[in-house]
């Protein structure tokens, strides 16, 4: 638990960075890839995030979208960082984004947090400590009939070689369930799943630092997370299933099969 409180006041320092600085211009987005932004702050948050990690625990290693792209399990701490998930809605002023940090402790997926920058709402899970929002301990969802079913999805945009096999999987999902719902920022779709509002979550395209913090959140919420194929090593692999013990296999086959 003290790393969980080294991450949450380092997620902090950078959602306070986020909040005070001046949203980029048209002119100041930067494209890493084909839809896929960046921009100088998502840099200089992470420097800070960086910094105060290191700082903090001496020796850990830190990985982040910006600045050092590999993950490595070599160190007792590893930091896996995302210094603003969802930088396309950041930019666009929509409110759906987050500071994610998660650690790798002894070599296992062991600290997650997710600053909920607009909302300022904090995420923190920690191997066998449950998951919390704030003071309040949260869980996965009691639903177990996936007609009642609402889950949450990423589409595959920085892959279009996958949207053919994301459209079949869209479409089974949709013929099964309440409904979908897309966002845009995986560790808040992750910290849904933790605090029960979405029942299940699934996307094919995603990097460590996406969903590090948000894995650990949802296995702490009594959550199960795998690879669509039904591996529990999510971290090497792009595809993503999460949910409540009742929805998480359903989906998992559905999307595996289509």
């Amino acid at each position: 638990m003290d790393l969980v409180d080294v991450a949450v006041a380092a997620a902090g320092q950078a959602a306070a960075l986020i909040r005070s600085t001046r949203r980029p211009t048209l002119a100041e987005w930067q494209e890493k890839s084909t839809h896929d932004f960046v921009t100088e702050l998502d840099r200089a948050a992470e420097a800070l995030i960086s910094e105060a990690l290191t700082r903090a625990v001496p020796g850990s290693v830190v990985v982040g979208e910006e600045l050092s792209p590999t993950v490595a399990r070599e160190g007792e701490v590893v930091w896996i960082v995302d210094p603003l998930d969802g930088t396309t809605n950041y930019i666009h002023g929509y409110p759906q984004y987050a500071v994610s940090i998660g650690a790798i402790v002894g070599g296992l997926l062991s600290v997650g947090v997710v600053h909920d920058v607009d909302r300022n709402a904090v995420y923190r899970a920690g191997t066998g400590q449950g998951a919390w929002l704030g003071d309040r301990r949260i869980s996965v969802s009691p639903v177990t009939d996936p007609k009642h079913a609402l889950v949450g999805t990423g589409f595959p945009f920085k892959r279009l070689d996958n949207f053919e096999r994301y459209l079949r999987q869209f479409t089974a999902v949709t013929r099964s369930t309440s409904g979908i719902r897309r966002a845009g920022a995986a560790a808040l779709d992750l910290a849904d799943v933790a605090a029960g509002r979405f029942d299940a979550f699934w996307e094919l395209s995603l990097a460590p630092w996406d969903i590090a913090a948000g894995v650990v959140l949802v296995r702490e919420a009594g959550g199960v997370v795998t690879t669509i194929e039904g591996s529990d090593e999510v971290l090497g692999a792009a595809s993503i299933v999460a949910g409540n013990p009742a929805i998480h296999p359903w989906l998992r086959r559905l999307v595996e099969a289509a």
